[in-house]
């Protein structure tokens, strides 16, 4: 994916995640917009999963994501959370703290769409 990223828009500072998600702390061009660079990265990451593992037949992205802006006095704290994910995700389901974060930054959803 750090491949994609400076092949395709930009940057990856780190990509890290568990089993049932990715977290990418990307730096994207000013000349591409989010949509297209998001839809660069996954279709790409997973056109090579499809070529390099041969019985992950069924992988698939789900269809939405999130993207959050980070001050530039934050990149050292969140590329320690990516870091921590699978010790991190023992205390809180990825799912419930993703909600969490979007209740407590105002951004509105439906939490009976949210997922795929």
């Amino acid at each position: 994916m750090g491949g994609i990223a400076r092949n395709e828009f930009g940057k990856a500072l780190i990509i890290g995640g568990t089993s049932n998600h990715v977290h990418g702390l990307l730096s994207i061009s000013t000349d591409i917009s989010i949509g297209q660079a998001m839809s660069k990265l996954k279709s790409l990451s997973s056109g090579w999963i499809h070529k390099t593992f041969v019985n992950a037949g069924d992988f698939a992205w789900q269809s939405g994501y999130g993207v959050f802006s980070v001050s530039p006095s934050k990149v050292g704290e969140v590329e320690r959370y990516i870091l921590r994910q699978e010790e991190h995700h023992k205390t809180i389901a990825f799912e419930e703290e993703f909600m969490q974060f979007l209740e407590r930054h105002g951004v509105g959803f439906d939490p009976g769409r949210i997922w795929d």
